[in-house]
Formats: C-alpha cells, sequence, structure tokens
C-alpha cells in the first residue's frame, strides 16, 4: 500500500512550523499509543505512521528531501538521509518531544526521569460570614467571630507519628520515592518513573500513626479572631486577614481568612453608597404653616425648620449625617423625603372648617390645578 503524505498524516499544511508539527503529532502519538489501544492493530499502525511523518518533518534536512522528492526523498534515493528507524532527532527535537509524550503518559521523561518531592505548601483559605447592624456598618464596630480551621495536632506536634515512634523509609520505593517500570512499546522497553503511591514521593512512611490525628499532623479546633470591621462598610463586602486560614504543610504558610459582611436593613434608613435616605411624614397643617420637628439620623434625633407650603414628596439635605467613608473623615449626607399625610377620617365640624377655608381661598390654593386644567383643556381644543 502506497505510504500517506506526511503532512496530511499529521493533519498540518504544508508551511506549518515547528510548533504547530509538534502540537499535531504529540496528539495523535498519545491517541494511538499501543498502551492506550492494547490489541488495537490499526492503532498500532496509524501510531508508527504517525512517528514516522514526525520524524522526517521535524529535521529541516529530512523535510527539504522530501519536500522535493517526496518519499524517495528519505528513503534512500536522490541522496536521502535514511528512512525511518534511527529517532536520531533534528530541529524539531524528535527525542524532546518523544519524551515529553510517554512522560505525560507514563509519569517520567523518555529512558526515565526523577518526579519532584512535594515542598511547603501554602493552607486552604476560608470564608466566613458576619452579620452586624446598619450603625455598625456605619461607624465601624470589633468583632469577635469563631472560625473553624486546622491546628497542628497537639498530641504528634504535626509529625503524624505515635509517641514513641518515628517515620521508616518506605517498603515500596526504598526511600527513592519513585518507582521505576519499564514500558513495552513499538520501539523496545523504555524506562518510566511514577511517584510512589506509597509514601506519596517522600520515601518515609509512619511506622504508628498518631491515633489523635491518624497521621495528618493536623486537627480541626475552632478558634476566636477578633475582627476590625471598618466604618462605612457596604453589604457583601469582604474583609481579608491574610495567614489566618487553615495550616499549611511541609512549614507552608496559612491559607487565608476571608470575612464576608452581611449589614442587616434598618427600620427607618435605606442606603446609597455613602448617602442614607429617610422618608418623613408630616401632618397637613405642619405642611401648610411650617413646623420645627424633630429627624432621626444615625447620630440621634435633630430638629429642622420645614417651611411653609412645603409639597409632598420634597426633599431636603442634612450634611455630613450619613455613612462614614472608608477613606479618609468625611461622611456622606442624609436626604429626607417629605410625604404629606391627607387625614383620612373628618367628623363633620372638621368638615365643615375645611369647606369654609376652601370658600376663603377661592382660586388661590388651586394655582397647580388651574394649570393643568388649562393644560388638559387645550389639549382637546388641538393646541
Amino acid at each position: 500500500m502506497a505510504k500517506r503524505d506526511y503532512y496530511e498524516v499529521l493533519g498540518v499544511d504544508k508551511g506549518a512550523d515547528a510548533q504547530t508539527l509538534k502540537k499535531a503529532y504529540r496528539k495523535l502519538a498519545m491517541k494511538y499509543h499501543p498502551d492506550r489501544n492494547p490489541d488495537d492493530k490499526e492503532a498500532e499502525a496509524k501510531f508508527k505512521e504517525v512517528n514516522e511523518a514526525y520524524e522526517v518533518l521535524s529535521d529541516d534536512t529530512k523535510r527539504s528531501n522530501y519536500d522535493q522528492f517526496g518519499h524517495d526523498g528519505v528513503n534512500g534515493g536522490f541522496g536521502g538521509q535514511g528512512g525511518f528507524g534511527g529517532f536520531s532527532g533534528g530541529a524539531g527535537g524528535f527525542e524532546d518531544i518523544f519524551g515529553d509524550i510517554f512522560g505525560d503518559m507514563f509519569g517520567g521523561g523518555f529512558g526515565g526521569g526523577r518526579p519532584r518531592r512535594r515542598g511547603p505548601e501554602r493552607g486552604a483559605d476560608i470564608k466566613q460570614t458576619v452579620t452586624i447592624t446598619f450603625e455598625e456598618a456605619a461607624f465601624g464596630v470589633k468583632k469577635s467571630i469563631k472560625i473553624n480551621r486546622t491546628e497542628e495536632c497537639s498530641e504528634c506536634h504535626g509529625s503524624g507519628a505515635k509517641d514513641g515512634t518515628s517515620k521508616k523509609t518506605c517498603p515500596t520505593c526504598n526511600g527513592a520515592g519513585e518507582v521505576r517500570t519499564a514500558q513495552r512499546t513499538p520501539f523496545g522497553n523504555i524506562m518510566s518513573t511514577r511517584t510512589c503511591s506509597t509514601c506519596n514521593g517522600e520515601g518515609e512512611v509512619l511506622e504508628s500513626p498518631c491515633p489523635k490525628c491518624s497521621g495528618n499532623g493536623k486537627t480541626r479546633k475552632t478558634k476566636t479572631i477578633e475582627v476590625d470591621i471598618p466604618a462605612g462598610i457596604d453589604n457583601d463586602q469582604i474583609i481579608k486577614l491574610s495567614g489566618q486560614g487553615d495550616l499549611g504543610s511541609k512549614g507552608g504558610p496559612r491559607g487565608d481568612l476571608y470575612i464576608i459582611v452581611n449589614v442587616k436593613p434598618h427600620t427607618l434608613f435605606t442606603r446609597d453608597g455613602y448617602d442614607v435616605y429617610f422618608e418623613l411624614p408630616i401632618t397637613f397643617v405642619q405642611a401648610a404653616l411650617g413646623d420645627e420637628i424633630e429627624v432621626p439620623t444615625l447620630d440621634g434625633k435633630v430638629m429642622y425648620n420645614v417651611p411653609a407650603g412645603t409639597q409632598t414628596g420634597t426633599v431636603f439635605r442634612l450634611r455630613e449625617k450619613g455613612i462614614s467613608k472608608m477613606r479618609g473623615n468625611a461622611r456622606g449626607d442624609q436626604y429626607v423625603k417629605v410625604t404629606v399625610e391627607v387625614p383620612k377620617k373628618l367628623n363633620d365640624n372638621q368638615k365643615e372648617l375645611l369647606k369654609a377655608f376652601a370658600e376663603s381661598c377661592g382660586d388661590e390654593v388651586h394655582e397647580k390645578k388651574k394649570t393643568f386644567g388649562q393644560k388638559i383643556e387645550d389639549f382637546f381644543k388641538g393646541k
């Protein structure tokens, strides 16, 4: 059967660069490798074909001959450089890429390699929610919160070994932390290395694990942490406390603690940024005649003069009566929206008095109504 075009085998264009060739080869070699396709003759044939194509195209000289003369240019004809089977490598680094693939599949490099032992590892982060009041968010507060985190085992002091015992050399890897194995391939036996599953690459195992921590060297404990919550913090904002998370391993640092702030809603106030909003009901008489009234704020009650003729929906501002800003000493403002309450139940005497008031006012109290009425009239007249 005639050989297929090498570029077609790898699924790349003729002008493909070295990186593209390498990527295509890795993908196909992993796909058709005999260890992933046991007793599959078709996969084995494709694996050989893929390796042959890459061995030629990754070598600048062989690729040039192939581009000029086809398969004859690399099979001894026209001064070719020899066929597939030498694994001599070239500009594409065939041995390097082949070793990469076996590293991916077997945990070691081409011809074997040493897996790195685990060094110090950082501890896990912890998330905790704290609930505070509207006023505490406005002015800041110190809170004590309880967290559950890992601490060094008090019985074995982090060693993981039962009292009076120690670690011993791993019987599986004899202290190497790795196990060497031979893999049969179409190209012969290739040595590879794996991290020892018995000792997880440490080279040592516990003779007798600590009964309190089961050999982990850590136990979970509840700890109380003091948290300074700054003035001006808002709902769902997060405070980070570095180094207050879970314990690290092998001398690694602790993780971090993230405090998620939950602010309770207020019965009177709402918030927008650093400003506070409040709706104030006043009587019809207070709105008409004006009055000095008490207005609640986060600092307590203050007096405010409502001018005569105040309309419902009027908003006035109390400067720096809002939320303390997180940066700097300034504060937001408080905005007070006036709502004029109209009496719903009137006795006969009150009704007569209001009628007399309306008659005495005539049209003077209906300026907006007159204006609105004129707009309606003009609309229907087509103006």
